[in-house]
């Protein structure tokens, strides 16, 4: 497993609502992170920066996850996103890598 951890921005006021609809997350959604090598997939906010921590666990092959952000459901996911937070003109989510320096199992 691969460790992947990234942050987000979220849009003022925007909180409530981007929790809300990752409660509801599509099962298409689910079942294609899961098939493209995602598995204990967290988000956390910092509500006073309106930063989001987002923590993922992927399989061997990132070239396997990578792909995914071009399948339609992942696509049709960023638009439905796109007006809670900073996006490219793609509507892909602003993202900053962040860098592991400690590991406890």
């Amino acid at each position: 497993m691969i460790r992947k951890a990234f942050k987000m921005y979220l849009n003022p006021d925007c909180a409530a609502e981007y929790e809300k609809r990752h409660n509801e997350l599509w099962d298409e959604m689910k079942i294609m992170i899961n098939e493209y090598g995602g598995h204990n997939y967290s988000i956390f906010l910092d509500k006073d920066t309106n930063v989001l921590y987002a923590y993922i666990e992927i399989e061997d092959e990132e070239q396997m996850w990578t792909k995914s952000a071009d399948t339609p459901i992942n696509r049709k996911w960023w638009d439905y996103m796109a007006p809670l937070m900073k996006v490219h003109e793609d509507n892909s989510p602003v993202c900053d890598d962040l860098c592991e320096v400690f590991h406890l199992d």
